[in-house]
């Protein structure tokens, strides 16, 4: 798609914005007149055409990260001050480049996640919008197979799903059990430990309607959760990486020596928590050749995408913890 010249970039855009906390539905509003991002020289302007909503997106604006309950009071320094546009994902053509910037020019199609730490002091003004502002180090360009949908739906879960794989030192010929293996990191999950890392055996748990999905992910064992309890099964693995907060279950399911590691909810020793603390464009570049060989593929709720004008209920929909794969917002205006 051609990119707007710098002389049609307008001052202000559509973005969906809110300036108090709480669910979607009460609190994020579209605003036609929400000033386009200063580029700084490091950053690259990006039009927006696709943006995927996160869990993070949905705890943020329910007040995950200030300080405290009462919601009278400011929010601590870990989030960005009022009013908030939301959006972690995105993916776009880059019309404006800051004059530190060197890989990329207006009109390459890029994509990535906005935000380098997700937790500490995010974006003010993230992808649900028109237009954004981010640092060329946390993109990538996008692989010529991919759509925007496809490419905006990646960074976040499957930088989280690689870099916990890389914690738990994942390695060829070892064992994995994905818990929640139908939702957005879980996805990656099962695909990465596979094609990437070489695990010799992927199982993982889903509701009995996504079963046959985990098993093209690549899963050798589809465990049905509402059926069978994990931790009950004979069969013992080297990881269990949980991405659905059942910590206290993971731990029941590793071989001795074998490690746990969990994404949500509290953390069940000996497993360990993981953050994805910071995210840069060199993780999306080093899957480049496992997206573009189609090894490793986007996974797109099939309920979407939702156009710009139903970004409510996207997020309503995202907060029924039901999505398969990933929830995204396309076309952006």
């Amino acid at each position: 798609m051609a990119a707007p010249s710098i002389a049609s970039i307008p001052s202000q855009n559509k973005a969906w914005v809110y300036s108090e906390y709480g669910n979607a539905v009460d609190v994020l509003k579209l605003d036609s007149n929400v000033p386009v991002p200063e580029v700084k020289e490091d950053q690259v302007l990006i039009k927006v055409v696709a943006a995927a909503l996160n869990p993070i997106d949905s705890k943020r604006m329910q007040g995950f990260f200030k300080a405290t309950d009462d919601a009278s009071l400011p929010a601590k320094a870990t989030d960005s001050p009022f009013p908030t546009v939301p959006g972690y994902d995105v993916a776009g053509v880059v019309v404006k480049v800051g004059s530190q910037v060197k890989n990329f020019k207006e009109g390459d199609e890029v994509y990535g996640d906005i935000n380098e730490n997700g937790l500490d002091n995010p974006k003010q003004f993230g992808s649900l919008a028109e237009y954004t502002a981010v640092e060329e180090k946390l993109l990538a360009l996008k692989p010529r197979n991919l759509s925007f949908v496809e490419a905006a739906s990646l960074p976040l879960a499957i930088e989280t799903a690689y870099e916990g794989l890389e914690r738990t030192q994942l390695s060829a010929g070892k064992s994995i059990l994905v818990l929640g293996g139908a939702g957005g990191v879980g996805t990656h999950v099962i695909q990465l430990a596979k094609h990437v890392f070489g695990a010799s055996k992927v199982a993982a748990t889903s509701s009995t309607g996504k079963l046959e999905l985990l098993k093209s992910l690549g899963a050798d064992l589809a465990i049905d959760y509402t059926k069978e309890n994990f931790e009950d099964l004979p069969e013992k693995f080297d990881f269990v990486y949980d991405t659905v907060g059942l910590c206290d279950k993971a731990v029941k399911a590793v071989k001795e020596g074998g490690h746990a590691v969990t994404i949500v909810g509290p953390v069940t020793p000996p497993a360990t928590r993981f953050v994805l603390a910071t995210v840069d464009g060199s993780i999306l570049e080093k899957l480049e050749p496992y997206l573009e060989s189609g090894k490793v593929k986007p996974v797109i709720d099939p309920k979407g995408p939702f156009p710009f004008s139903k970004t409510v209920e996207a997020f309503s929909y995202l907060d029924t913890k039901r999505a398969v794969g990933k929830v995204v917002v396309y076309p952006i205006p």
